[in-house]
């Protein structure tokens, strides 16, 4: 497994570094026909996945609430929501309040709530689940991610371009890891300037290239490609100061998350991934508050993000699709919050997606353990993004074949 981190990217030699371990990754990788990229071709021609990781464990019960039933009432005296507190759906669902960005992106018909999502035996450890999810791998059968699997599957028929694909985290996630490709992750886009601006990153390169190095070596392979590498990051870096997105964003973390993924989308006509992830949704006392601000910020932040897209003339190209790696218990605890649970909603958003439910209401009557039991394998969500919205064989990257979903 190959990794550029943003750790690094910031040691002494970048790129480089990175580069002289793995030679095959980046002789491939000195073969990127950049200008080809710069055009939009991409994967599934001109589309753009964003891939949204509500980190810690998301309460899917008090996000897509079914005020209706009693017996979501009954397990929530202090927690649950009522009719009058809730934003209509359809059937007795409705959106917390502080969702009033994405109920207003539903109303357009460009939100896809995919109910009781998870997978077989789920396990309620934060780190196993989220291995199983960026995996797609409740077996244990890889150790690579599934997003990094299928830019393997992309070049045995093209080499990358090494911004074609971007991790927006503080450590690389797990889904971007691949056996071949090598997909970069920084905290932000700060980090980019800082990267192809360090005096001493450069030395070191222009060090190793000066260095004797046979036709068809690897250190050559390493010269060729490290100099791929940061001529990309440098033109990304100097693409970066030809677009400022127009909507406002908050200053928490979904703000300026999707502030900098529209950033990214208008000035890089290469990048045809970004995954971003934001913390906090661990909610196990005095929830109700916490959960308020982090779903206001998420709501707010992608209605932003896709007046954005508007803008610019790309929002029939952007799906995002955001998720958590497992819900909460359907019943509060002690202290006012929630414990890890397992099948929770999932939100697919874009222009192109078939907006509405999909899927059965939560059966709080039929539970597993205390959990909502899943209806849906995640998989699927990933089958139908590979194959209708990626152009890729879901069959191949996932190890199956899993029944996609009419969203997209």
């Amino acid at each position: 497994m190959t990794e550029i981190s943003r750790r690094d990217l910031m040691k002494a030699g970048g790129v480089l570094a990175v580069g002289l371990a793995t030679p095959n990754l980046l002789a491939s990788l000195a073969r990127a026909d950049v200008l080809r990229q710069a055009k939009g071709l991409g994967p599934a021609s001109d589309r753009i996945l964003v891939v949204c990781q509500l980190s810690g464990g998301n309460d899917g019960l008090n996000t897509v609430v079914p005020y209706a039933d009693p017996l979501y009432t009954a397990a929530r005296p202090t927690l649950a929501l009522k009719e009058s507190d809730v934003l209509p759906l359809a059937g007795g669902l409705g959106l917390h309040p502080a969702l009033a960005g994405l109920h207003e992106l539903y109303g357009r018909g460009h939100v896809a709530i995919v109910q009781n999502v998870g997978y077989p035996q789920p396990n309620r450890s934060h780190f196993k689940s989220m291995e199983i999810w960026q995996s797609a791998s409740p077996e244990g059968t890889y150790a690579t991610g599934w997003l990094g699997r299928y830019f393997d599957q992309r070049l045995q028929s093209s080499a990358l371009n090494p911004v074609v694909a971007l991790g927006l985290s503080t450590e690389k996630p797990l889904a971007l890891a691949a056996k071949k490709a090598s997909i970069p992750c920084f905290a932000s886009l700060a980090d980019i300037e800082a990267m192809v601006g360090d005096p001493d990153s450069e030395r070191s390169l222009r060090a190793i290239q000066g260095a004797d190095a046979a036709p068809g070596s690897g250190l050559r392979a390493a010269q060729d490609a490290s100099k791929t590498a940061l001529d990309a990051m440098s033109e990304l870096n100097k693409r970066l100061d030809t677009f400022t997105p127009v909507s406002t964003y908050a200053g928490d973390s979904f703000g300026q998350g999707f502030k900098q993924i529209a950033h990214l989308i208008g000035a890089s006509p290469a990048t045809k991934l970004v995954y971003f992830s934001a913390g906090g949704f661990d909610t196990h006392a005095r929830q109700a508050d916490q959960h308020q601000k982090l779903l206001k910020g998420f709501g707010d932040a992608i209605l932003a993000f896709q007046n954005d897209l508007e803008a610019m003339g790309k929002a029939d190209r952007v799906v995002v699709v955001a998720f958590s790696e497992f819900g909460r218990r359907v019943a509060e605890n002690s202290s006012a919050g929630t414990d890890h649970g397992a099948a929770a909603p999932l939100f697919i958003v874009g222009r192109s997606v078939k907006g509405g439910l999909h899927g059965n209401k939560p059966d709080l009557a039929d539970l597993n353990r205390g959990d909502l039991k899943h209806e849906i394998d995640f998989r699927q969500v990933y089958a139908t993004t590979l194959d209708r919205w990626l152009g890729a064989d879901s069959g191949v990257v996932l190890g199956g074949r899993f029944e996609t979903l009419d969203v997209l």
